[in-house]
């Protein structure tokens, strides 16, 4: 007994460390506070969502009174899509479903989506991806992985929507991939977009279906169309607006062989009821 409770003690070597890693973190605390006061007095940077002076620039370019405003969308929600259903009409649903969704199958067995598409959340997706912060797909990731726990259970890999060669050039990044990146399951690259469309964002939600007819294509390497072959897959956007998108990368991932599609997004365009 004397001899095991003598072992369950940490030693004075292990003691040191932990008191060492206390201390460093105190320092690197001390260091980043003073850090963020320096950089406050000589840029006055501003938050990418709020324009207000940021208080603590070191800890990324959106205030903390920003990310505490987002907030999640409140169930119920149409356990397709993931739009927001009216609380008096869920009584009357089909398995859950919205009347979109009753009315027409899609390609994508589950959506969803943390927040709406308005407000700070909508300023935080355009710094993203307009804006070139790219330091903001981290904290978002991190909100998706939240709401949509019960897409990722047992999925076995992402698959960014890609933006085609040109507009990756001009950006300079695919939003949707480093989202994808924060999501905490292997990335497969198994789609390609092979001719330039008009962003759907100027394009009336008919034409939108349109738009993408034809716009993509599995991955040319035969190494990235096979990671999709019998294999349960969650595709990654940064908005939903209409599903165009995601049904298009959808049909072609089931073509190639996908057994199951879902769909994650930071964001989605919700329906208002009338």
């Amino acid at each position: 007994m004397w001899i095991a409770a003598r072992r369950s003690r940490p030693s004075e070597t292990e003691a040191g460390a932990g008191r060492e890693r206390r201390r460093a973190r105190a320092a690197f605390g001390a260091i980043r506070s003073a850090a963020d006061g320096v950089l406050a007095v000589v840029f006055a940077p501003r938050c990418a969502a709020c324009d207000h002076l940021l208080d603590a620039p070191t800890r990324g370019p959106v205030c903390e009174a920003c990310w505490a405003s987002l907030r999640p969308l409140a169930p119920p929600l149409c356990d397709r899509c993931g739009d927001q259903i009216p609380s008096w009409r869920t009584t009357s649903l089909a398995g859950g479903l919205c009347a979109r969704c009753r009315r027409k199958p899609h390609p994508v067995a589950r959506c969803r989506a943390f927040g709406s598409y308005d407000g700070q959340l909508r300023l935080i997706i355009h710094a993203l991806k307009y804006d070139k912060r790219r330091s903001l797909a981290r904290r978002l990731a991190l909100l998706m992985r939240e709401r949509g726990a019960d897409v990722l259970a047992d999925a076995d890999c992402l698959v960014p929507v890609p933006l085609h060669w040109r507009r990756l050039r001009v950006r300079g990044f695919n939003q949707a991939a480093d989202l994808a990146a924060g999501l905490g399951l292997p990335v497969a690259r198994a789609l390609r977009r092979v001719r330039p469309t008009r962003p759907q964002a100027e394009l009336p939600a008919s034409r939108r279906y349109h738009n993408l007819r034809g716009a993509f294509a599995p991955a040319r390497r035969p190494g990235r169309r096979r990671a999709v072959v019998g294999k349960c897959v969650v595709l990654v956007d940064d908005v939903f607006t209409t599903g165009a998108t995601l049904d298009g990368c959808a049909r072609v991932l089931k073509a190639a062989g996908a057994r199951e599609v879902r769909a994650l997004t930071v964001a989605r365009a919700v329906s208002r009821p009338r």
